[in-house]
């Protein structure tokens, strides 16, 4: 027996065992799924983990179950007021039945970015040139409503849809630059407006608080001039009052002839005058009478 032959045989076994293994046994990972025909008829999604298949019964297509993110390339749409605007966008989906996913659509992922285009122009269409500028989240919700209606039968299910870039006409873009030219010097005059205003305010609310704190210290240097005043006159009052009562007291014991000699001092004042006329009290002859009197006595 020729042992060539013998393991030759052996190796093709083994070879073909190894393809009969590989082609059966099928490891899927927690995210994905594989829906499994059967003689052309199918017979359920399987996984994760091992699953067995038969050879060349069994056919498997593997269904990705994590979320997507396809991109659509920029598209020319025109607005309700005619004006032709380029606008690409994202959109996110997710299998949630993977085998309406194959059984449904060829390639739901090619179909999915064809409604999306003409549902992007269909949105758009109704819609005025500053709305599209303005209401992106509108027109994002919009977008994934009506994606989501047309996938859903397809058991995929579209998450969100995000705008990525409007691009308007040039004409438009110059007048947008003009106008946010003109919104930034009209803020800037109303912002340098305010803070004149506000300065103003604040340098009258200053000569205000200066002009009171003036009237304050006026008013109580005034109130102090008066009190210090006050205590004068009565510091003056209470000196003529003192003055007096000393003057009460020395004119009890002032005799007459003090008195007349007194007069005769005034008199030799009055004589020192170049005045030519002088008057006498009624009482002098008789306090001169008085004087001359006592001054005989003693003889």
């Amino acid at each position: 027996m020729d042992f060539s032959v013998l393991y030759c045989v052996l190796g093709a076994v083994i070879v073909l065992g190894l393809l009969f293994l590989w082609s059966a046994i099928k490891i899927v990972p927690e995210y994905q799924r594989l829906v499994v025909f059967r003689l052309g008829r199918s017979i359920g999604a399987r996984g994760p983990g091992i699953v067995l298949l038969i050879p060349f019964v069994d056919r498997a297509v593997r269904v990705d179950l994590r979320e997507q993110v396809r991109e659509i390339p920029a598209q020319t749409s025109i607005t309700s007021d005619n004006a032709p605007i380029s606008i690409d966008f994202l959109w996110y989906y997710k299998v949630v039945d993977p085998i309406q996913s194959v059984l449904q659509v060829g390639n739901f992922e090619l179909a999915a970015q064809g409604i999306a285009t003409t549902t992007l122009r269909s949105v758009i269409g109704g819609i005025m040139l500053d709305g599209v500028l303005s209401e992106r989240e509108q027109i994002n919700t919009a977008l994934r409503k009506r994606l989501d209606e047309v996938t859903e039968r397809w058991g995929v299910k579209v998450t969100n849809v995000e705008i990525r870039e409007i691009i308007p006409p040039r004409e438009v873009q110059e007048s947008m630059n003009r106008q946010l030219t003109a919104e930034r010097t009209r803020r800037a005059v109303v912002t340098e407006s305010i803070g004149a205003r506000e300065a103003a305010i604040n340098v009258a609310g200053g000569e205000k608080q200066a002009a009171i704190l003036r009237a304050e210290g006026e008013k109580q240097g005034s109130i102090l001039r008066a009190e210090g005043e006050l205590q004068a006159q009565q510091l003056r009052a209470e000196g003529y009052a003192g003055a007096l009562d000393k003057i009460y007291e020395v004119a009890k014991h002032i005799d007459s002839q003090t008195v007349t000699l007194q007069y005769f001092d005034t008199l030799k004042s009055m004589a020192a005058s170049p005045s030519t006329k002088y008057i006498f009290p009624l009482e002098f002859t008789s306090l001169l009478s008085d004087f001359v009197t006592k001054k005989k006595s003693p003889e």
